[in-house]
């Protein structure tokens, strides 16, 4: 698998494949707690938009390197932008259609992780995780965190709300919207057992390396599931999200109408017949 490793050099990002068809991604920016800086979002979107239409890779792993995941935008580098100091020398009209433009970019970028289509994303949360960490995160489809791990939605600490995509998705995961809101407007931290109780991990670790342990024995288990039936879920699911149960049951149809004439069917079937490992193509 090292030529698949050799395919996605980033500098912040350290890219590993610890077992066949699964990747394993570090934010690797340790001595600044993976603060995120304008190159390293946008590289973010790019390689998980690569990883993405890569047939080796069946689930991914994501973390982040050093004592945190990320403790969000990296401030220093934000302040001498012209975005939030707010110097683009510019009418209104004109300075908000460049505002704009930057926001859609970032936002594009961060949802590359959602737009995975064919790969289990799971993410491994430890440490602080502030900010763009809860952006990231929602975008995957499992979350484990470590026992030590501390969530904040901070941008109203930075005087903007967030946008690119905690208030869009977190209503989403959680069961109540109260605490959401009470999360996103006080920007209060919540650690991982608050985190647990409402929903928006499935599981707390003893420690980062023990969670990480979780995270592979599930990508494990899910590697060996058809690569159809997996990408299928994940769409009929997302689908769910943001439509009406009528809507979805008709898209599921439509959908499976022609994903379940795949060959994965019968090789399932006789596998199980036969009592074997079954056998599946590359997606």
């Amino acid at each position: 698998m090292a030529n698949l490793e050799r395919s996605f050099v980033f500098e912040d990002y350290l890219v590993t494949n610890p077992f066949p068809n699964i990747t394993q991604v570090f934010m690797n920016r340790p001595q600044k707690h993976n603060a995120f800086t304008a190159r390293m979002w946008k590289d973010f979107g790019a390689l998980f938009d690569q990883l993405s239409q890569d047939s080796r890779v069946r689930a991914i792993v994501l973390s982040g390197s050093g004592k945190n995941f990320t403790v969000g935008l990296d401030l220093e580098e934000a302040r001498q932008g012209n975005i939030l100091n707010g110097t683009v020398a510019r009418d209104p009209a004109r300075k908000a259609q460049h505002i704009r433009r930057y926001i859609d970019e970032f936002q594009r970028c961060v949802s590359a992780l959602e737009r995975c289509e064919k790969q289990a994303v799971i993410c491994v949360l430890h440490g602080l995780c502030y900010g763009i960490a809860i952006d990231i995160s929602s975008c995957a489809d499992v979350r484990i965190c470590s026992s030590d791990a501390q969530f904040s939605v901070k941008e109203v600490d930075i005087g903007i709300a967030a946008d690119l995509g905690s208030l869009s998705r977190l209503p989403n995961l959680v069961g109540s919207a109260s605490w959401v809101k009470d999360v996103c407007l006080s920007a209060r931290p919540f650690d991982a057992q608050e985190a647990l109780r409402q929903g928006f991990v499935s599981e707390v670790m003893e420690g980062r390396e023990l969670a990480l342990e979780r995270a592979m024995a599930i990508a494990k288990s899910l590697i060996l599931k058809s690569p159809v039936a997996i990408q299928s879920t994940k769409e009929i699911l997302n689908h769910a999200r943001d439509h009406s149960v009528h809507e979805n049951l008709r898209y599921t149809a439509i959908w499976n109408a022609a994903s379940i004439q795949t060959r994965d069917v019968p090789e399932s079937i006789e596998a199980w017949q036969h009592k074997r490992m079954p056998r599946y193509e590359k997606l």
